[in-house]
């Protein structure tokens, strides 16, 4: 007993005198509520209905149709994206309170059917109605590209950013240092070889399960592979920078899981952010997992081509030489 209280009480002191370690355990499940309460603040309601209209408040005495209760009236700006995503379900209805004043609901949509008849009791003049056809697409479909996205993002951060934390720790940096190995080559092929093993895994797993699941993607899966991969290297950046200067495996471990629940929560891995707080979703678009699944979502559901997702591209090409600038130039070979 004396022997084991010994060794308790120096793994306690271990973990209390690394400051940074104790400090992201404390901070963490603060950070995670805070963050979900902040996801979550807007309650989703029953119905969505998007609404083009100039700078103007969406009361009453715009429309009396915006009286209506348990409806969420929101601003859209584009009005063909908005036209999409009514095709997909993912709103309800449109309104355009423009020049030419009208609506579209999507005929395969029960909750469009329902809003029509609501919109028509509130407004008995009516507005010019206009359909739009589509399936929803099952949550299946939504789910698969996002929870294969996760697993690339644990796989990339943790498999890369972790492991050279410890080879730190053990000294093994320090030997290579001894070498003609400069640091740029040693970030280089940590990058390399992480890649090709997650783009192997991705890719054997994408297609096994899409053929279980009857996923079948709109685009070209060429396409839908390009922007995986620059997604991975955006992932695996992130790590490397991450594992620069860090020497304690706990401390590095506290920062990655800050970093990995805030993209499983914002990226759009189990749900939409559609109707969300609108800081959060402006927040989800400096996450290399949120342009990722959006640029592959948009591939699979749409049938996007590379011109059409080029803003996600770019957003993933610029995230990835920031890390790969600031890791090698703060990547430290030893502890001291």
């Amino acid at each position: 007993m004396k022997r084991f209280l010994a060794v308790l009480h120096a793994r306690n002191l271990e973990f209390v005198r690394d400051k940074g370690s104790m400090g992201w355990n404390l901070l963490l499940p603060i950070l995670l509520v805070f963050g979900l309460a902040m996801v979550f603040s807007y309650d989703r309601p029953m119905y969505q209905v998007g609404v083009l209209v100039d700078d103007l408040e969406l009361t009453a005495d715009l429309h009396p149709f915006f009286e209506t209760r348990y409806v969420d009236f929101f601003r859209v700006e584009d009005e063909q994206d908005a036209i999409r995503k009514l095709s997909r379900h993912q709103m309800d209805m449109l309104l355009d309170l423009r020049g030419d004043k009208r609506y579209w609901i999507n005929t395969d949509s029960p909750n469009g059917y329902i809003l029509d008849r609501l919109l028509k009791q509130a407004d008995a003049s009516g507005l010019r109605q206009e359909t739009v056809t589509g399936q929803r697409i099952r949550y299946v479909d939504w789910l698969l590209p996002g929870i294969l996205g996760m697993n690339m993002m644990f796989s990339c951060l943790f498999g890369v950013g972790y492991v050279i934390v410890r080879y730190r720790k053990n000294g093994f940096l320090k030997r290579l240092h001894a070498t003609p190995l400069r640091a740029i080559e040693f970030i280089g092929a940590q990058l390399t070889s992480r890649l090709i093993l997650i783009m192997m895994i991705t890719t054997f797993v994408y297609i096994g399960t899409t053929y279980f699941v009857g996923l079948r993607a709109e685009g070209s899966h060429v396409t839908l592979f390009l922007v995986a991969t620059l997604g991975a290297v955006s992932m695996i950046a992130l790590g490397l920078l991450i594992a620069a200067r860090v020497h304690s495996e706990e401390l590095a471990g506290g920062i990655l899981n800050m970093i990995t629940w805030p993209m499983m929560l914002l990226s759009g891995v189990w749900f939409s952010m559609e109707g969300k707080n609108p800081l959060m979703q402006a927040a989800s678009k400096f996450l290399p997992l949120t342009q990722t699944l959006d640029a592959v979502r948009a591939v699979i559901f749409d049938g996007a081509t590379l011109s059409d997702i080029s803003s996600h591209i770019y957003a993933l090409a610029g995230m990835t030489t920031v890390f790969l600038v600031l890791g090698a130039w703060l990547f430290r070979w030893r502890l001291d």
